[in-house]
């Protein structure tokens, strides 16, 4: 049983930037597929960006160009680095993986706030 557990949450001003960070209790180099996804107070979840085995990456549209998704290997982490934050980013921020079987794993979630 792999566990994902998120850091790096937190109140941000709009225009300022945060890192997530989803560290990993077994080898993030099995998932098929790991990435970033947030929901919104009164909001179902959505995906932010994500990141296959061979290393292609997906954005949604609302952050491309403003987040990147990358990952360690060595430190079994994924990351999500945010610039240009808005107040509509406010959101849980999940981090989630789909193994090399198929199952899918979801940290906790890490709040972040952007105030205007």
């Amino acid at each position: 049983q792999v566990q994902l557990v998120e850091s790096g949450g937190g109140l941000v001003q709009a225009g300022g930037s945060l890192r997530l960070s989803c560290e990993a209790s077994g080898w993030i180099s099995r998932f098929n597929v790991m990435g970033w996804y947030r929901q919104a107070p009164g909001k179902q979840r959505d995906v932010v960006a994500t990141i296959t085995s061979g290393g292609n990456t997906n954005y949604a549209d609302s952050v491309k160009g403003r987040f990147t998704i990358s990952r360690d290997f060595a430190k079994n982490t994924l990351y999500l680095q945010m610039g240009s934050l808005k107040p509509e980013d406010t959101a849980v921020y999940y981090c989630h993986g789909e193994s090399e079987f198929g199952v899918d794993y979801w940290g906790q979630g890490t709040q972040v706030t952007v105030s205007s």
